[in-house]
């Protein structure tokens, strides 16, 4: 597939999560400085690969902390906003948003509604990381094209 057509393609992910609200305008910002020169080349995917792994742990830590019999909230509260500057710095807004409602849940000391909030992040999270995995995969089919 021609360079272009991939590029059509990548425009377009990226504009749909810009009106599903899925994506903020912090990311663009992100990929404007790599545009621009103001960050390094592949500095926008290293933020991505760094908000990725480190969410996935926070999130895996949260799961832990909410299966025990007494649920420190204080902790959880740590991580949750961990988890909502990984997702700001990214433009993850659907992520940074159900971190925002994490909150209530937490500071209601509702188990179960933490456990409902940590299912809807989890979701929230799987849905722009696989959008963001399809999007730096376009990207390295755009450079295996060669310069512009």
């Amino acid at each position: 597939m021609a360079a272009a057509a991939i590029r059509a393609r990548l425009d377009y992910l990226v504009t749909s999560m810009f009106t599903t609200g899925m994506l903020d305008e912090n990311f663009q910002q992100l990929r404007s400085m790599e545009e621009n020169g103001t960050a390094a080349l592949g500095y926008v995917t290293e933020m991505i690969n760094l908000f990725i792994k480190d969410t996935k742990r926070i999130l895996n830590d949260i799961a832990g902390l909410l299966n025990q019999p007494v649920v420190d909230y204080d902790i959880v509260d740590v991580l949750v906003r961990q988890l909502k500057g990984c997702s700001y710095s990214v433009g993850a807004k659907k992520v940074n948003l159900s971190c925002m409602h994490f909150h209530q849940f937490i500071e209601s000391r509702s188990k179960e509604g933490c456990l409902m909030a940590l299912a809807l992040l989890t979701n929230e999270f799987c849905d722009v990381r696989d959008k963001f995995q399809t999007m730096m995969q376009l990207e390295q089919q755009i450079a295996a094209c060669g310069p512009k």
